[in-house]
């Protein structure tokens, strides 16, 4: 049957994340990630989410609630990544700590993964920063250099813009190659096939959620696209100059909480409505889920159901937007 069977009955701001070997979902209250065991078996994680149905005023606001929400929903998917890890380790693959690792347990005790992850996340937000934001600028300056003149600024924050999209098309298409990476893309399409059964109020099972989409307007796949295609115009609009990258850079640094609170407003209204506006923005992110999500099989998928199952509130108030 075709992967677009079935069409949403309501919009659900349930969502996702696909981590090793299973899936993370996130409802209004509560946040769950079902596991696939090295023994085959599914193990799910479930948690309250502190304020879900009573958030602090500023993840209410529109433009202003993006950022914050953007930064938790990072450091969720980086604890949930690091314990999904930890949970494929089979005792004969946990090898013997160095005495290193023994000095910073007795030292740190149960504070060693937090500081762990934080210090991954931190490493990861300096790469990007790297690629997206001092490569493509400084990439432009080498073609000043060369072409010896001065382009536009506006043509100039255009050209920008176009790389560091092209960067991050390129760097998920290579990563796409690399075997377990095309399992989380899997599991990915797992999320999104499951969240669409879901919205269709069609029975979650195996067989009728394969029948389902593995695109979804609220992905973080479209969400990256916007605050790179925003950026383009918020770069212009506040007239950044290109006399000093490092300055460059930091003006970046200060404006994207304007550019993520801009794309967290459009990727709501492109999960709370279906209209010839919200697909057109819509389109761009949902072509380059061709790369970051792949079909899943039937195991794949049961773990997205497990995690779902258990973050769908009682009273259906995940529709209320």
């Amino acid at each position: 049957m075709s992967s677009n069977a079935g069409k949403e009955k309501f919009k659900s701001k349930i969502g996702g994340q696909a981590v090793i070997e299973g899936v993370m979902m996130r409802g209004i209250d509560k946040g769950a990630m079902a596991n696939r065991m090295p023994d085959g078996t599914i193990d799910i994680d479930e948690w309250e989410i502190k304020g879900g149905k009573n958030p602090a005023w500023y993840r209410k606001v529109p433009f202003v609630r993006g950022i914050f929400n953007f930064v938790t929903s990072m450091i969720d998917g980086y604890k949930c990544i690091s314990r999904s890890v930890d949970k494929q380790m089979t005792d004969d693959e946990e090898e013997e700590p160095t005495k290193f690792e023994k000095w910073l347990e007795e030292k740190l005790g149960d504070k060693l993964m937090p500081i762990v992850t934080t210090i991954s996340m931190i490493i990861g937000l300096v790469i990007a920063m790297f690629l997206f934001m001092w490569v493509p600028s400084a990439l432009i300056k080498l073609i000043e250099k060369l072409a010896g003149t001065e382009l536009n600024t506006v043509l100039k924050n255009v050209i920008e813009g176009f790389l560091k999209i092209g960067i991050f098309i390129g760097y998920t298409a290579l990563t796409s190659l690399m075997p377990d990476m095309k399992r989380l893309y899997e599991y990915h399409g797992a999320e999104h096939k499951t969240i669409a059964c879901y919205e269709a109020e069609t029975e979650l099972t195996p067989e009728n959620v394969k029948q389902f989409t593995r695109f979804h307007p609220r992905c973080g796949t479209s969400f990256i696209f916007l605050v790179l295609f925003i950026s383009i115009f918020v770069n212009t609009i506040f007239r950044i100059s290109w006399a000093s990258l490092p300055m460059r850079v930091l003006c970046k640094l200060a404006l994207l909480p304007v550019v993520t609170g801009i794309a967290y407003e459009l990727i709501r209204l492109a999960g709370k409505y279906t209209n010839p506006v919200t697909k057109a923005f819509s389109a761009p992110g949902l072509w380059i889920q061709r790369i970051t999500t792949r079909e899943p099989d039937k195991k794949e998928i049961e773990c997205a159901i497990a995690a779902l199952k258990a973050v769908i509130p009682e009273n259906k108030e995940d529709d209320q937007w």
